[in-house]
């Protein structure tokens, strides 16, 4: 198990096996970024020839390792690519990128940009990602650790400067929990199975506030009436779960509630997705992954917030009875649905669990979601978007600046509202089939069950998966997308009044 601290000492003198330290490009050359200077010194008129010989150009994302030979304490520096100024996400994704660069090394020691708790933050967060593993399933156990982790901070000694370092490994700990959720195999993470981790986790904690848990079964959300969890999760033989965790501390005067989708493998159901497009299904329980281990870090935090949070699970299957195109189903409150697409399940369940949340009557609602294609065509694998109240979006759109993370706000025009009602069956429509804004039709949709409250949609169907290689603090596979972005949202709404 890898140890971290936080210590004021020179990077020059440290005597771990590695010291990493930020380079940054210009228009006279890469230049040694701000905590490296002792390296620099240390180095002297050799380090520019040096670093021209090597090529290193101070790009963000290059990593470079350089055999000291004696001029410094450790044995081996490592040269990390900031980009043209070394701002906090610069900084994360660097602190990522030498996280997997130097993974044989017993000690680290990182001496990147640290002279704001922010810098603290983004450097630890970003190593800590940045060294995410899972190896659950591989048969010759964990990979190698690093023993041991040294964050150097010339403020290593200042309140907020300890406070951002803890805070940072908190945030990243709940980051790669939800990460784990999103990899684990979907054979062994169904509905009845998450709910049963959640309710591990909620036992096990042996810090920050206290969460409180409840699992409804079937049977509970046929007596509630659920009909969008009940129909989605009608054809598999692991029946659906509504998982809500409640975090009350005392004094809170705002009660913000959070909604993820959890369909742990989504099939399409009878309108079946083909088969290319099922090998990553068994991350659409990302938005639920997400909201639960926010839940549990801003509840590590001690946050002064209320929160409520629903975890709405089901399996997506086919079967004889499963959800048909052309069923009515009816959502909790009574609003009912004319299904056309059983593979646009993600919105019924969400339904369901908005309508539970808000008639708990919260001051704002956020939900995330792996909710809809479109929005990875409009945006892209590698940002978000945001919906709902003008004001909660911008309140999104800041927390996720704070978190490190890419959302960008998209519009729910008028006509989406008259495309949800085109049923002529039912009081809503689930789908109309038309090609264009299906993204903005599902944040249409979901709307309808907020009863009007402050609420926010975010649709992280791109970001939730990266089926690629790693990139800066980011991994392969899950990513933990929205964690960051809502314990931010998190703090700051409990400090308005």
């Amino acid at each position: 198990m890898t140890t971290y601290s936080l210590r004021s000492a020179s990077p020059a003198k440290s005597r771990a096996d590695a010291v990493v330290v930020g380079v940054v490009s210009g228009s006279s050359g890469p230049a040694i970024a701000a905590g490296g200077e002792d390296v620099a010194k240390a180095y002297g008129r050799k380090l520019a020839p040096l670093l021209s010989a090597l090529g290193v150009t101070g790009k963000a994302g290059e990593v470079v390792k350089i055999p000291t030979g004696g001029t410094i304490s450790s044995s081996l520096l490592v040269l990390v690519g900031l980009g043209d100024e070394p701002t906090e996400q610069a900084v994360r994704r660097g602190a990522g990128a030498a996280a997997r660069a130097v993974t044989n090394a017993a000690s680290i020691a990182v001496a990147l940009p640290a002279d704001s708790p922010g810098l603290v933050r983004a450097a630890t967060e970003g190593f800590v990602l940045g060294a995410y593993t899972f190896t659950t399933y591989k048969s010759s156990g964990a990979t190698k650790t690093t023993n041991e982790v040294i964050f150097l901070s010339a403020d290593a000694r200042k309140k907020d400067t300890v406070s951002a370092f803890e805070e940072a490994q908190i945030i990243a700990d709940a980051v790669a929990r939800a990460r784990d959720h999103v990899n684990t195999a979907p054979n062994d993470l169904r509905p009845t199975t998450f709910a049963d981790d959640i309710a591990a986790t909620v036992k096990a904690r042996g810090r920050g506030g206290k969460v409180t848990i409840e699992v409804l079964d079937e049977t509970k959300l046929a007596e509630l009436g659920c009909g969008g969890l009940l129909g989605v999760g009608s054809a598999s033989d692991a029946p659906p779960r509504l998982v809500t965790l409640t975090y009350s501390p005392k004094g809170a005067t705002r009660h913000l509630a959070l909604v993820g989708k959890g369909i742990t493998f989504d099939s399409g159901g009878l309108s079946i997705k083909p088969a290319q497009g099922m090998g990553e299904m068994k991350s659409d329980m990302a938005g639920a992954a997400a909201v639960v281990n926010a839940t549990f870090a801003i509840a590590d935090l001690g946050l002064p917030v209320k929160v409520t949070t629903y975890a709405a699970l089901a399996e997506n299957m086919l079967g004889g009875s499963a959800m048909r195109p052309g069923d009515v189903i009816t959502i909790r409150g009574g609003t009912t649905v004319e299904v056309l697409n059983t593979d646009a399940e993600g919105r019924l369940v969400m339904a369901d669990a908005l309508v539970m949340a808000s008639e708990q009557e919260p001051d704002a609602i956020l939900d995330v979601a792996t909710l809809t294609g479109a929005m990875v065509v409009a945006l892209g694998d590698k940002v978000s978007g945001v919906m709902g109240s003008d004001d909660v979006v911008a309140d999104v759109l800041a927390a996720s600046k704070a978190g490190g993370e890419d959302f960008w706000p998209m519009p729910i025009p008028e006509q989406m509202t008259e495309r949800i009602r085109t049923t002529k069956i039912a009081d809503l429509s689930q789908v109309d089939w038309i090609r264009w804004g299906g993204g903005l039709f599902a944040a249409a949709f979901l709307r309808e069950f907020t009863a009007g409250l402050p609420w926010a949609h975010l649709d992280i169907a791109g970001p939730s998966f990266n089926s690629g290689g790693p990139a800066g603090h980011v991994s392969s596979g899950g990513t933990g997308v929205a964690v960051a972005t809502l314990v931010e949202f998190a703090r700051a709404f409990a400090d308005e009044k």
